[in-house]
């Protein structure tokens, strides 16, 4: 086996943002590694996404709006990281036309529980 390069683990927001959807996908998988997926989400005028099965953290690069979270609101912006346990309805509304973020789904389907 040849022996991994750091710049095997590096992934640029320019090369992700050139990276095409995958059929049935709203984000663009950029890395994976077991459970893990990171992907690059950019959606434009409505956030039309579902409940996942994995709990997921984003991590926004540009942009500024509102994250809901099973009917909470919180405002959001760059550099801002964001949980959802899996299950969970959540969505982007009223963001900004530059919103872009890293996604990060993790763990088994169900999503991990919480330490007591």
């Amino acid at each position: 086996m040849t022996k991994p390069k750091a710049a095997d683990w590096r992934f640029a927001l320019d090369k992700a943002r050139k990276t095409p959807l995958q059929k049935g996908r709203q984000s663009a998988l950029i890395f994976s590694h077991g459970t893990l997926e990171v992907r690059h989400y950019a959606p434009r005028g409505v956030d039309a996404q579902t409940p996942h099965d994995l709990d997921e953290i984003y991590i926004v690069e540009r942009g500024t709006g509102w994250f809901e979270v099973a009917g909470d609101k919180t405002r959001f912006g760059p550099d801002d990281v964001l949980f959802v346990p899996a299950g969970v309805q959540h969505r982007f509304v009223d963001f900004s036309d530059d919103f872009e973020t890293w996604v990060v789904f993790y763990g088994p389907k169900g999503g991990e529980a919480p330490k007591a």
